[in-house]
């Protein structure tokens, strides 16, 4: 009894340490709306020259090539996943999955409004509930659907009520909301069957090279003058902090720890990003305050605070540890080991 007493407050502990850890995943996420603004402000000359999804393209694989030479110089598991298949497979997987919810999101954005983006891209949490419904088998308890639905009106609605329409645009921006769903979900698989630091790696990789091939089918024969503007004035400093902080820092915590919470609770979690984009911009001054704001912010809270604060135990097998995080999503049918 004492030792299961124990190994349930290791578990509790573990979780809040986790959830504290996706929280900062998610400040640092809203900061790099300000740097990606910043630099792509930069390159308003460029983007009506090349092109608007070539030169994203290019700051998207820099702020991943930059993650990754710094993954590889600070760790050892990085370099070892080069050579080992398995990683390169869960890399594949992980950052093929970012590379189509990156892309999607940003040519979507070309011919939507910013607040039909915020809401459509919110629907991720929808998603990730009702995927790990139908493919797990998982249960959803009534706090996380209640949850769910406060979260995304909160993301969708904190710089105001949407303005839907349906074109391709917003077509392209739901798909992106599912991938960011399968995202979360095979985050949760792969980093327990794996080790997080090494597929991390494989995955920067892979949307580094994901992203040259979309600039190149994009930009045609000014390929090489688009893959050019990371090295502009004005674009440096945003990408470094763009790949060191918002890419190596956020993801490689977000896979170090999302594997201790129930997926649909971390998405919760991470809907609050607008949330901290919002204070950034309002703290630079690149946004106005509205009521909005605090209709949607104080929905993404309570929504936050209702699964953190409610216990849900039936939502963590029993047989978990902290050496051992839960196996809470079976995909495709895989086995358990």
């Amino acid at each position: 009894m004492h030792f299961e007493r124990k190994t349930e407050h290791m578990e509790a502990s573990m979780r809040r340490k986790a959830t504290w850890g996706l929280l900062a995943v998610t400040l640092a996420w809203g900061a790099t709306f300000i740097w990606m603004k910043q630099a792509m402000n930069a390159l308003q000359p460029e983007i009506q020259l090349y092109g608007r999804t070539p030169v994203v393209a290019a700051l998207v694989g820099g702020r991943f090539l930059i993650a990754f030479i710094a993954l590889f110089v600070i760790s050892k598991q990085a370099r070892k996943a080069l050579s080992d298949p398995q990683l390169w497979k869960g890399g594949l997987i992980l950052g093929g999955i970012l590379l189509i919810g990156f892309i999607t999101q940003m040519i979507g954005l070309d011919s939507i409004t910013p607040s039909t983006s915020a809401f459509l891209t919110s629907l991720y949490v929808v998603f990730t509930a009702l995927v790990t419904t139908k493919i797990t088998g998982q249960r959803v308890t009534r706090t996380m659907i209640l949850g769910v639905a406060l979260a995304t009106f909160g993301a969708g609605f904190i710089e105001g009520p949407p303005h839907l329409s349906w074109g391709m645009g917003e077509i392209l921006t739901v798909i992106c909301a599912f991938f960011f769903a399968l995202h979360i979900l095979f985050t949760q698989k792969i980093t327990q069957e794996m080790d997080p630091t090494g597929v991390t790696g494989t995955s920067f990789l892979v949307v580094s090279f994901g992203s040259l091939i979309v600039a190149v089918l994009s930009g045609g024969s000014s390929t090489i003058d688009a893959l050019s503007v990371v090295g502009d004035q004005g674009v440096i400093l945003p990408l470094l902090c763009l790949g060191l902080i918002g890419s190596l820092f956020a993801l490689l915590l977000l896979n170090l720890l999302q594997r201790y919470l129930h997926p649909v609770q971390a998405a919760i979690i991470y809907a609050l990003e607008p949330v901290w984009a919002t204070v950034f911009a309002l703290g630079l001054n690149m946004t106005t305050w509205t009521g909005w704001i605090a209709v949607g912010g104080g929905a993404l809270l309570v929504g936050n605070l209702m699964v953190e604060l409610r216990e849900n135990p039936e939502t963590i097998p029993e047989e978990t540890s902290v050496q051992q995080p839960p196996k809470s999503v079976v995909i495709s049918g895989a086995e358990e080991e």
